[in-house]
């Protein structure tokens, strides 16, 4: 018994062709775009509702968000090279390291002022998904300097 169909007709759905889009933009003006299209309204709404000398710096800060947003789409990506990046990538490793340092220092000095009559076994199996986060962050920054510090420098032309 052969279960396969023979008929080979092309279908409706065969035959579809989807629309390109004629211009590419870029993700930056997308970015901001959608923001604005998102900011607009809300700010046209509470504004509304809020006190006047509150909304008028409310407005404000809004027309400071077009004008950052215009700003920030104009940047040209491709043209950032890697080594210029080097820097933004430490820091952000270092302020993962600090921050997981800082949240671990901020959960011990809760445990031992706020709840000292907990044993630190009870510490640890009460709070240890805390522990588990704030760590992973510090060791998440530790790799993002490794990976640094292992990066091949470029060299220098002469």
């Amino acid at each position: 018994m052969d279960f396969e169909s023979k008929t080979n007709a092309p279908t409706a759905t065969d035959n579809i062709e989807f629309a390109q889009p004629t211009t590419t933009r870029k993700p930056l003006e997308l970015l901001r775009d959608t923001e604005a299209l998102l900011r607009r309204p809300t700010v046209a709404t509470l504004s509304s509702i809020l006190p006047p000398k509150l909304s008028n710096r409310f407005q404000a800060t809004s027309s400071l968000a077009d004008d950052s947003f215009k700003e920030l789409a104009e940047i040209d990506l491709d043209s950032i090279s890697d080594f210029e990046l080097r820097f933004v990538r430490i820091c952000v490793g270092f302020s993962f390291v600090g921050f997981g340092a800082l949240m671990i220092l901020m959960l011990l000095l809760y445990l031992n002022t706020l709840r000292p009559k907990l044993s630190t076994v009870e510490q640890i199996r009460q709070y240890w998904y805390q522990y588990v986060w704030f760590v992973s962050l510090g060791v998440t920054g530790m790799f993002m300097l490794g990976r640094e510090a292992m990066r091949p420098m470029p060299r220098r032309q002469k």
